[in-house]
């Protein structure tokens, strides 16, 4: 493979033991370029603070082998149709570039643009709740009227609903990975992630052969945070990585948003100091989301959705919804009595279909459709 000279020592030079996105980029700021910089002699790197003899002799030393790796990277690239992005690139994120942390080369594979008008990421518990996920499948439906690209973590719970639902609406999606593009943590995401392939992307800083390890995943969460304008903290417990990823979208000076919850959920806990702490904004719809952020749904989304009059229901919605219609007017326990429904589960489901627009509370606790 045929690579610019440029590329190839971006790339090199990120192969080299110990040197992190931030001393790359310092030492590119000071001599000029990767190529300089490995170029450069031990002298010479030792007068850039922060480089002592170890690191200044990781590159001297590991030079050759850092080009060799960097050779067999670009050819898995090109093989599995993967672009690698470098720091001096135009097509790199201009959000991303603006923070100070930012990674100098990224792999990624799909058809998003990672520069679009409108990005929001979407984060929150890997142990989701009924509750959780209803917000984020209201959240991301209404999202669609706002031209939006949804960028999360493919991780198991929020992060995962997160891609599913946009898939659903038809919003591009791109999943970070905390290892390298040639696998697929958790396994069980894989189908999930072969679709966001065509209509969004994966994107990762690290190497084919890098293997999922928790300690890469704070750093995947910075990526998380730094491609968008907004982050929306959807569920989260008190400690865990979408606070971590709150927290550095604060420090980039970007907006961050949650949706507020139960005071005794431990899933809420999180959630609620944030917006407690005013860290973030208290939002419960994607037009509180518009509000914050000063954006206008898209006209020609508006004239749509009118024209096709068509709500996307789950199987139980479709059941709860059919029970209500042939009822005309009917208690909870009426529904109860008349489906397979938990009783723990029925009133999240009615609280959906009210948030949809097709149920509504009459006196007495009865419910009735409104078309």
């Amino acid at each position: 493979m045929q690579a610019e000279s440029s590329e190839i020592d971006a790339l090199a030079l990120s192969f080299i033991a110990g040197v992190g996105s931030v001393t790359q980029r310092n030492l590119i700021d000071y001599f000029g370029s990767p190529k300089a910089v490995i170029d450069a002699s031990q002298d010479e790197l030792q007068q850039i603070s922060g480089i002592g003899k170890v690191l200044s002799s990781n590159i001297l030393t590991g030079k050759s082998d850092a080009y060799r790796r960097a050779e067999k990277e670009l050819l898995f690239a090109e093989k599995h149709q993967i672009k690698i992005v470098t720091y001096s690139d135009r097509a790199y994120p201009r959000r991303l570039r603006e923070c100070a942390d930012a990674p100098m080369v990224f792999y990624y594979r799909g058809n998003a643009d990672l520069d679009s008008t409108r990005i929001v990421s979407i984060v929150g518990s890997r142990k989701a709740t009924a509750y959780g996920k209803m917000l984020c499948e209201r959240l991301i439906e209404n999202l669609s009227d706002y031209n939006v690209l949804v960028v999360s973590g493919l991780a198991y719970g929020i992060d995962v609903y997160a891609h599913k639902a946009s898939l659903e609406f038809g919003i591009p999606t791109v999943g970070v990975l905390g290892h390298g593009l040639d696998t697929i943590y958790p396994a069980v995401h894989r189908n999930v992630a072969v679709k966001m392939l065509d209509n969004g992307g994966l994107l990762s800083e690290f190497p084919s052969d890098t293997p999922a390890d928790p300690k890469h995943f704070p750093k995947r969460n910075r990526i998380v945070a730094g491609l968008a304008d907004v982050t929306i903290v959807v569920e989260a417990a008190i400690r865990g990585g979408a606070l971590i990823t709150a927290e550095l979208a604060n420090s980039y000076d970007r907006d961050v948003c949650a949706f507020p919850g139960n005071i005794g959920n431990e899933y809420s806990a999180g959630c609620n100091m944030l917006i407690k702490s005013h860290r973030a904004h208290l939002i419960t719809s994607a037009d509180d989301l518009g509000y914050v952020m000063d954006w206008q749904p898209c006209k020609e989304n508006i004239e749509q959705n009118k024209e096709t009059v068509q709500v996307r229901l789950t199987g139980t919605e479709q059941t709860v919804f059919d029970i209500v219609k042939e009822g005309g007017q009917i208690s909870i326990d009426g529904i109860l009595n008349r489906s397979n429904i938990p009783a723990s589960k029925l009133p999240i489901i009615l609280l959906e279909l009210e948030m949809k627009g097709l149920v509504i509370t009459t006196p007495g606790k009865m419910y009735r459709i409104t078309i």
